[in-house]
């Protein structure tokens, strides 16, 4: 097991289970560290909010634009200080406010398979940096009058470079788009979707727009593994939905499952992970789709993490220092499973010596 930092350290990065350590954090003594691990540096992504922009009040239904010259550059630490002040500060409420005061959003996703990121840039847009084909070139900035209030996104597993983004009202598809390999609108959506606008890196086009019953606001997302599946929730409605994706049709799996903030679909397909904001939270199986309730007395579940094999998962809960760790004690669709406790007493001496200071 990799060591704990040392006190007053600041923790760069984690490489192959390894904590990357700096006395002080700097640009140079940043890309000097990745450089010399890795190989490989990733430059800065400028962006600007396009909404603050009058030229942008054209009418236009769909653009893959990009960034403009004239943003000043940022620094690596300057572009992550601005993004974490931006949207960590954003916070959005259940209906019921004793449940949970706050939510972090989920406002980034690496591309699983290549070296892509997006993020959430403005309320209605999200923007796109594909370090492999777009090196020099200005990321891709998508953005959709079906697009309001982005709140988290996720990138199709064997999907290419597909996202979905979750927003008011449904789900924003969005696909890149070549010459002579043009991506393709699902049939039977709306007509204005196919719009293309020009952009010096990778086009994205609108494919599909999953509509979310009664208007909800979609506030998690998780893929299934072999990228056909999609499963969708709201923190005002008492269930979650299962897309398949080709068909663009929706089934809602209703238990009771009010104020849902996250999901979390396994790396085997066999188990999907979904927790609400008053501190329960379920397994199921997906071969029948039945579940298993859990609770906890120490807060909600703040974040969850699958291992490889698909048959434990790791809780952080907001109320504690302990760990959670959920092992399944026979082969799926067993739900039996055993909750264990995963003590760490070094970052826990560390908070307390900190604390003290």
């Amino acid at each position: 097991m990799a060591s704990f930092p040392p006190l007053g350290s600041l923790t760069l990065c984690e490489v192959n289970r390894d904590l990357i350590t700096v006395d002080a954090l700097s640009d140079d003594r940043a890309n000097q560290t990745y450089g010399k691990i890795l190989g490989l540096v990733f430059s800065p992504v400028p962006f600007h909010n396009l909404e603050n922009d009058a030229s942008d009040q054209d009418g236009a239904t769909t653009t893959a634009t990009t960034a403009g010259e004239s943003v000043r550059r940022k620094s690596p630490v300057a572009l992550l200080q601005g993004f974490m002040n931006s949207y960590l500060g954003r916070l959005f409420y259940p209906d019921d406010v004793h449940l949970l005061p706050e939510v972090d959003l989920q406002g980034v996703s690496w591309h699983p398979n290549k070296h892509i990121i997006a993020f959430i840039s403005a309320p209605t847009q999200v923007l796109v940096r594909d370090y492999q084909e777009s090196e020099g070139k200005d990321p891709s900035i998508l953005t959709n009058e079906s697009q309001r209030d982005a709140r988290v996104l996720e990138w199709r597993p064997n999907g290419g470079k597909m996202l979905a983004v979750g927003c008011k009202g449904g789900i924003c598809m969005w696909a890149a788009s070549y010459p002579g390999n043009a991506a393709s609108v699902r049939s039977g959506a709306a007509s204005f979707l196919g719009g293309l606008s020009r952009s010096s890196g990778n086009r994205y086009i609108l494919v599909d727009f999953l509509r979310s019953p009664y208007d909800e606001h979609v506030s998690a997302l998780t893929w299934s593994p072999d990228g056909r599946y999609l499963a969708s929730a709201s923190y005002e409605s008492s269930s979650f939905s299962v897309w398949d994706f080709a068909q663009g049709v929706g089934t809602p799996i209703r238990r009771g499952l009010g104020g849902i903030s996250m999901l979390k679909w396994s790396p085997t397909g066999d188990y999907f992970f979904a927790s609400k904001f008053d501190g329960t939270f379920y397994l199921w199986e997906t071969n029948t789709w039945t579940s298993e309730q859990w609770s906890s007395t120490s807060g909600f579940v703040k974040g969850a993490t699958w291992d490889p094999d698909g048959r434990m998962i790791l809780l952080a809960f907001s109320e504690s220092s302990t760990l959670g760790s959920i092992h399944f004690a026979s082969k799926p669709p067993s739900l039996d499973a055993h909750l264990l406790p995963v003590d760490l007493p070094e970052i826990l001496s560390l908070t307390v010596r900190e604390l003290k200071r």
